[in-house]
Order: structure tokens, then C-alpha cells, then sequence
């Protein structure tokens, strides 16, 4: 059976994969800094409410599978994560700072890719099979009238 996190007023199963690398896809995850990094993302998460599914620290790229709350932007949790450890990792490891310079330790960009049971499909036959007018796109639209 599916299992729902909730809150006060709602239920919610978000669940994303989320990947990214270190700034010029460098080899620096390995022994401790491979270590204080999977300590830190683990200590963002819990001090956010997210839950780690799995996750892998690569040598070069980490993995994140996370199921988290509805109340925060899914860029805002990667802002957590990415700026929390890359401060605390350049503070403690001076052969980083040498390497990373500009405070910079993660690439800018990161992956993020939704997970889910039900398909794109699967959702506009629901939707189709409720009771209620139909909506057209076309009623979204801004009128430039206005």
C-alpha cells in the first residue's frame, strides 16, 4: 500500500531524483570529503522535513532520491543542499579551497526528475471521466482586451 506524509490540512507523496556535480565535474568525492558530504546532505534533510529514500555520493556527481513537503520549492531544496554543503566543505577541507576558488564547490545547474506511479495519460482519462463542464485551454488564455 501506498503510504501518504501529511500535514495538518493536506497529504502529499512528492518524490524527486535529484543529481548534480561538483564544479568542473572534478574527482573530489572520495574518503572523508565523500563522507562529510553524505553527513551534511543527511543533516539539511532532517533539519528541512525531507526524507532520503537512497542516495549515492559518486566520485564525481551525487545522487538523491527524496520525498519532501509540499511547502518548499523543490530549487529552494537544492539551494539547501548545495549551499550548506559547499560553505561547510570549503571551511574544512583547505585542498578544496585551492581547488574551488570563488566559494563556488557545486556546478550551478542540477537534474531533477519526478517520480510517480500514474502517467500523463492516465491523468487526463480521470480528468475526462469527472463529472462538470469540459475546460478548454483557450479559457486560460489572457484576454488582450482588457
Amino acid at each position: 500500500m501506498r503510504s501518504y506524509r501529511k500535514n495538518s490540512h493536506s497529504k502529499y507523496d512528492l518524490k524527486v531524483h535529484l543529481i548534480w556535480i561538483p564544479k568542473y565535474r572534478k574527482r573530489v568525492l572520495t574518503g572523508k570529503v565523500a563522507e562529510r558530504v553524505r553527513d551534511l546532505l543527511r543533516q539539511v534533510c532532517m533539519e528541512h522535513e525531507v526524507h532520503i529514500i537512497s542516495g549515492k555520493v559518486a566520485s564525481d556527481h551525487i545522487h538523491m532520491f527524496v520525498s519532501y513537503r509540499p511547502q518548499i520549492a523543490l530549487s529552494q531544496l537544492v539551494q539547501y543542499l548545495k549551499g550548506t554543503s559547499s560553505r561547510i566543505l570549503l571551511q574544512e577541507f583547505a585542498h578544496l579551497r585551492k581547488q574551488f576558488w570563488g566559494r563556488h564547490f557545486w556546478a550551478r545547474g542540477y537534474m531533477a526528475i519526478s517520480s510517480g506511479n500514474i502517467t500523463d495519460e492516465m491523468i487526463q482519462h480521470y480528468i475526462d471521466e469527472q463529472e462538470g463542464e469540459p475546460i478548454d485551454d483557450n479559457q486560460f488564455l489572457i484576454d488582450s482586451t482588457l
